[in-house]
């Protein structure tokens, strides 16, 4: 049902995100100034068919080849496509042709307007479920994202086994998706409503957890979170008090990261040398590393910023030759707080 049903509600149901009847599907968060410039650029006809819970817009992603996992319309395709510039690539896969259609009409339109030579985006109808049955090549992505579709797929854990064999090592897949705080009852998951809203096909975050750890991404990372609004009332009684999360994480393609944040008495110092991040860097909702400071940190997050492109951006003080136990204050409380911002205690960092 899940593969028919999104193609179904999202091509044929949704003519505009302004027909949705939650915020499931709806980023709320302002986007930062670079974010915004380069939205600007993007047809109006695909922005009017966006339908993401958040920004996938990593930092420091000049040059990089990504992937970008039910790509719909192609917004957040078009908008990294000015951020990794005309020496980097974007590749869209989705299986809804009406939203490809948007996508690929407007394919040149971007090129001009970019002012690029040749176009540095494509397009390619495909489940996401059979990401290896696509002849992408493996060991290649620098990073994968995707926006509130992951949700939207039965097998989820072949998602992630997928995206962990795309990426190259030290690449990392960056992705926005909405988690429930408990699991959805199976009479609710056929509900075909409820499953284009991006609900009854929602993860509950432990089993989020395990299926990413399971994928080999040995230590994901929440980034934000936001609690979802559900003001429907019949979706609101359907749903019988189940609270649903937004949330955008990464997750980190690492040989050698451990299971648990590992206190080595390390330190970094940033540069402030990431563009539109000159004054603090966020690895993630716990570590906004001032420019200038010391900072200490896990032998996980050492990794996380030594072992990927972040590593020119940043001083590393230590090494792993001493083990102090675990890191201070980590824990595995339920990630989201309820305010929509991360919680004191951490559930996978420190």
């Amino acid at each position: 049902m899940n593969l028919e049903n999104s193609q179904d509600y999202y091509g044929k149901v949704l003519a505009t995100s302004a027909d949705l009847k939650t915020d499931a599907c709806c980023t709320a968060e302002a986007p930062p100034p670079a974010v915004m410039d380069a939205m600007r650029n993007v047809h109006e006809d695909v922005r009017a068919r966006y339908y993401g819970c958040g920004l996938v817009a990593p930092q420091a992603i000049a040059g990089c080849n990504i992937l970008d996992l039910g790509s719909g319309s192609g917004q957040d395709a078009y908008i990294l496509a000015q951020m990794v510039g005309e020496s980097g690539s974007v590749t869209g896969v989705d299986a809804t042709p009406e939203q490809l259609a948007v996508a690929r009409s407007h394919e040149e339109w971007h090129c001009e307007r970019f002012g690029y030579a040749t176009s540095n985006v494509r397009f390619i109808e495909g489940d996401i479920e059979k990401l290896l049955e696509l002849d992408l090549p493996e060991n290649h992505f620098d990073v994968i994202v995707s926006n509130c579709v992951i949700n939207l797929v039965a097998d989820k854990g072949a998602v992630f086994d997928a995206a962990y064999r795309l990426l190259k090592e030290g690449g990392e897949l960056y992705f926005s998706d909405v988690y429930s705080e408990r699991r959805v009852p199976q009479e609710l998951q056929s509900d075909p409503v409820l499953h284009g809203e991006c609900l009854s096909g929602a993860l509950y975050w432990g089993d989020f957890l395990d299926l990413a750890k399971r994928a080999g991404f040995a230590d994901p990372r929440l980034v934000t979170s936001r609690p979802l609004g559900i003001d429907d009332a019949q979706i609101a009684a359907k749903l019988d008090g189940i609270a649903f999360h937004s949330a955008t994480y990464r997750l980190f393609k690492l040989s050698g990261l451990e299971s648990q944040c590992e206190d080595y008495g390390q330190a970094v110092r940033y540069k402030g040398t990431v563009g539109g991040n000159e004054r603090v860097f966020e690895l993630d909702g716990h570590h906004h590393i001032e420019a200038g400071r010391i900072f200490p940190i896990c032998g996980n997050s050492w990794k996380m910023l030594a072992d990927t492109r972040f590593a020119e951006h940043f001083e590393f003080f230590g090494d792993f030759s001493t083990h102090y136990g675990v890191f201070p204050d980590c824990g595995i409380a339920m990630p989201f707080g309820v305010d929509g911002n991360v919680p004191d205690t951490p559930a996978a960092c420190c």
